[in-house]
């Protein structure tokens, strides 16, 4: 479809209004039975369904109302707001929270099929946010083919009355972050802002814990390749280790831009009381991000080190090969002489000629053996 023509449908769809929203997406409800949202295989707007609650002055609301009737009461009273949490949802079951909550056809688009970069998004009332979940991936020992970072995503619907995250990956599940927000109320109290707020705080952290445990695996291999045999170290955990820092880089650095949107331009959705803790996030993001390039230049540093000494260590085999040879030249050359069988050589038929030409062929290996010796090609 068009452009022109997401234009007129996102008109046609202001024109209907919430209400004939609302009554659509709960006459598709009342064609199931009044489950529990909070159960995922029983959600009747789909599996992907992770959580739905609703919360009121900070404080969570019982469990097991059907999600049309608390959006249409939260609108109605204009108190509180709705949480709904999705995980790698599909279009078909992502279809009707979009029409529930009249969600941008652009936002829903990039929520169903990931792979974004973080970015903030307005459209209208609604707030669209892309974060990049990081997380450590633990190993015995780092090997040329060592998985070392994992990434996922959670976009972010906010609204005036609801939050939808919508995760994908294999990690970032949001019940620790939602529990420890419940234990705050006067947090959750100051609206979907708030939980906006507490994500991108999450996210962050999580590259401060994955960013210090890359810096172990980064120590590990600069004491293996500055240690005794270091030229030995395989060179393919060093590029391993980059190419993780590279996708580490890929999902910490393009946030800066939307945390300084959050944090400075006046939003609808966003109070400024709640602006100031987007610049406390945005310093710790710089951290990390300082962090990354830090540890970028030190692998360079190392694997440069780790060339050099491949070099030297070649330079010394070949001294070694070369003195040997050296060594090894005069009895060739003296025995490649007297091997030549003419009549007339000094020394040919004396008594004494073959002890004396042994006697020099050993006693110049000795002294060649010995200076190279001291001049430490030997």
């Amino acid at each position: 479809m068009s452009m022109a023509g997401n234009l007129r449908k996102v008109g046609n769809l202001r024109k209907v209004g919430g209400l004939r929203k609302v009554a659509r997406v709960a006459q598709f409800v009342r064609k199931h039975s009044r489950v529990d949202l909070s159960h995922p295989a029983r959600s009747p707007l789909g599996s992907a369904v992770v959580k739905c609650v609703t919360y009121r002055k900070g404080v969570r609301q019982e469990d097991g109302r059907d999600l049309v009737e608390e959006v249409e009461r939260v609108r109605k009273s204009g108190d509180g707001f709705v949480w709904l949490g999705l995980h790698e949802p599909t279009e078909e079951e992502f279809a009707g929270i979009a029409e529930l909550f009249d969600l941008h056809p652009l936002a829903v688009e990039d929520a169903v099929h990931a792979h974004q970069r973080p970015k903030v998004e307005r459209y209208d009332e609604t707030l669209f946010s892309v974060f990049k979940t990081v997380c450590y991936v633990e190993h015995a020992e780092l090997t040329a083919t060592s998985e070392v970072v994992d990434t996922g995503e959670i976009m972010v619907f906010v609204g005036k009355e609801f939050v939808i995250t919508v995760r994908h990956g294999r990690h970032g599940s949001l019940g620790p972050l939602r529990e420890e927000l419940e234990s705050a109320p006067e947090q959750l109290a100051k609206g979907p802002a708030a939980v906006l707020h507490a994500l991108a705080d999450h996210v962050v952290d999580d590259y401060l814990v994955v960013t210090d445990a890359v810096q172990a695996d980064i120590d590990q291999v600069e004491m293996d390749v500055f240690s005794k045999d270091g030229e030995r170290t395989d060179p393919g955990r060093i590029y391993q280790l980059k190419r993780e820092l590279l996708e580490l880089k890929r999902a910490v650095v393009p946030l800066g831009r939307p945390l300084q949107t959050l944090s400075t331009q006046p939003m609808q959705a966003i109070a400024p009381e709640i602006q100031a803790y987007f610049r406390d996030v945005d310093d710790h993001l710089k951290r990390v991000t300082e962090q990354i390039a830090s540890f970028d230049e030190l692998l360079n540093s190392i694997l440069q080190a780790h060339l050099a000494q491949v070099t030297v260590a070649q330079n010394e085999d070949m001294r070694k090969i070369t003195a040997w040879a050296a060594v090894i030249a005069v009895p060739t050359m003296v025995c490649g002489v007297y091997g030549m069988n003419f009549d007339h050589m000094p020394e040919l038929h004396w008594k004494y000629g073959y002890g004396v030409v042994i006697g020099v062929i050993v006693t110049t290996c000795c002294a060649l053996y010995r200076g190279f010796r001291r001049n430490g090609w030997l």
